[in-house]
């Protein structure tokens, strides 16, 4: 799967990795409800860097279709709100 983040780049996950993903979705999910500032800048920084960990970096020139968006760094929690499907930001 193709994921872009946002202001960055585009990195290939494979299939293995959404479970680590997944958790760390369903956390940073559970902090935005809860309105927990710290926990969701604590756990936004660590999927971004689990994303850039376990993907293989797409080369700059290489423009494919992102199937998963994520929001940057910097992105605030009313920004990340409006991104989120029911499940999160990383579907199933």
């Amino acid at each position: 799967m193709i994921v872009r983040i946002m202001g960055e780049g585009q990195v290939e996950m494979a299939d293995r990795h959404f479970t680590e993903l997944n958790r760390l979705d369903d956390e940073l999910l559970a902090e935005m409800q809860r309105g927990d500032e710290e926990g969701f800048r604590r756990t936004l920084g660590a999927l971004l860097e689990a994303v850039r960990r376990l993907g293989e970096p797409l080369p700059d020139e290489t423009l494919q279709p992102s199937e998963l968006i994520l929001p940057g760094p910097d992105a605030g929690l009313d920004q990340v709100r409006a991104m989120l499907a029911d499940d999160g930001l990383i579907p199933g």
